[in-house]
């Protein structure tokens, strides 16, 4: 019996955008008014926690009224033909709501809270947000579970990993900008059939074995679904 190949997927904040979820840099969203040194920062945290709460239990509820978009379906579905493994930038978790088994989450999750004493201790939301006075099991305040600018990425190591036992290779709406998250496709096997979602312009022939889809992520995950079926 032949063995299933492996697809891993690095998606960013193009995966999400077409459920409404929007990011810093996109305008008429949620936190327009924030800046980013102000609410996603350690220091902000230190000087102003409660603003920091209210900016994430805000961004919380947004995901909660947000629905997995076809593409989320579409990667959720190719589990059934493929191996797969999803590595994503994004906070949301709009893959698992669509059924995909296997997400890490390079920057944290918003669904989750953690404490500030013991990075261990990682805690569920409970539906009213996170509030000031809300402790951890060792009596620490709980923030949230999001890698903030200026702090490490930790779960960077096991990604790399992750992508070095790629067949297949899918980006999905990232700027490939952000580092170390965008050296990812560096680290996909030289043989490995890749692919980029994105609507932008890359200059990335340096690449091997590289097809870039210069469309959104649904209709991109869509072509992408046909070719697949198409090779089986």
């Amino acid at each position: 019996m032949n063995k299933r190949k492996k697809i891993v997927v690095f998606s960013g904040a193009g995966m999400s955008a077409e459920s409404g979820i929007k990011t810093f840099r996109d305008s008429g969203g949620l936190w327009e008014d924030y800046k980013i040194e102000d609410v996603a920062t350690p220091e902000a945290w230190n000087r102003n926690p409660g603003l920091v709460l209210d900016f994430y239990n805000m961004r919380r509820k947004q995901v909660i009224a947000a629905k997995p978009n076809e593409a989320h379906l579409i990667l959720a579905k190719l589990q059934q033909k493929f191996e797969m493994e999803i590595i994503t930038q994004n906070i949301d978790d709009l893959h698992e709501r669509a059924g995909s088994k296997h997400v890490l989450h390079l920057h944290g999750e918003i669904m989750k809270s953690r404490s500030t004493s013991d990075p261990s201790l990682v805690y569920t939301v409970k539906t009213d947000g996170i509030k000031a006075g809300d402790k951890c099991a060792k009596g620490s305040q709980l923030r949230p579970h999001i890698v903030w600018f200026g702090e490490m990425v930790p779960n960077m190591e096991t990604a790399v990993a992750i992508v070095q036992t790629a067949d297949i290779f899918i980006t999905i709406g990232t700027s490939l900008n952000v580092y170390p998250a965008a050296g990812l496709m560096d680290a996909a096997p030289k043989d490995s059939r890749k692919f980029l979602i994105d609507p932008g312009t890359f200059n990335l022939g340096y690449i091997d074995n590289l097809s870039h889809i210069q469309e959104k992520a649904v209709k991109g995950m869509k072509i992408i679904e046909k070719q697949l079926n198409e090779s089986k």
